[in-house]
């Protein structure tokens, strides 16, 4: 088995990264788990303190059940991976059910942030990307996907995004063997990544 960790500030194009990565291997030898599927569940917190929630800072991960799934993986062992819920920040009561495959990806801004995930890993990529080009995507995907104002993103991005990037994940980068500069569209480090990868299955 591989364990992949990919980490990125948001919008620098890990989940293209990802995306390319799993349509250029076989099919169903790969296992992605979501870094935002194991946010800590706030169903405790009132509704109206959930919206201060700060989900770019590492106190808003569930590491040790995230470090518990990839040793059951590695055991070979399936896993109940949560599913979280933004609108209400919370965990739901279904799950997705996850079979060991040869390669299994962690990806998420925070990736490479915790010591014991970090050690279970064979390989960490790090999605290096211009601060102004991921600014722009954020802004795009927020106002499209998420209903937000132009106004509202760069307010949070101001107030939240760039702080915890420069503090946690930036930092971060230290500790990756291989930096792919400009994302996605870096199609040879995404062909060198897929070529290590496939020479590591055979």
């Amino acid at each position: 088995m591989l364990i992949i960790g990919i980490a990125g500030g948001t919008g620098s194009g890990k989940t293209t990264v990802v995306r390319k990565i799993i349509e250029s291997l076989p099919a169903g030898e790969v296992v992605l788990l979501p870094q935002d599927s194991y946010y800590k569940d706030s169903s405790h917190v009132p509704a109206e303190q959930r919206q201060s929630i700060n989900f770019d800072h590492p106190d808003a991960f569930d590491w040790e059940l995230l470090s518990s799934h990839i040793a059951l993986l590695r055991q070979g062992k399936s896993i109940e991976q949560p599913i979280y819920e933004y609108i209400t920040s919370t965990r739901q009561k279904e799950t997705i059910h996850i079979e060991p495959r040869k390669v299994v990806i962690i990806e998420g801004i925070l990736a490479l942030y915790d010591p014991k995930l970090r050690d279970m890993m064979d390989l960490k990529i790090f999605v290096d990307t211009d601060p102004d080009d991921r600014l722009i995507r954020v802004i795009q995907r927020d106002i499209i996907e998420r209903g937000r104002t132009a106004e509202a993103v760069m307010e949070r991005y101001v107030r939240v995004l760039k702080p915890m990037h420069q503090q946690f994940i930036e930092p971060s980068k230290r500790y990756a063997d291989l930096i792919v500069p400009e994302g996605g569209s870096n199609q040879i480090a995404i062909d060198i990544l897929t070529m290590y990868i496939k020479k590591h299955l055979k």
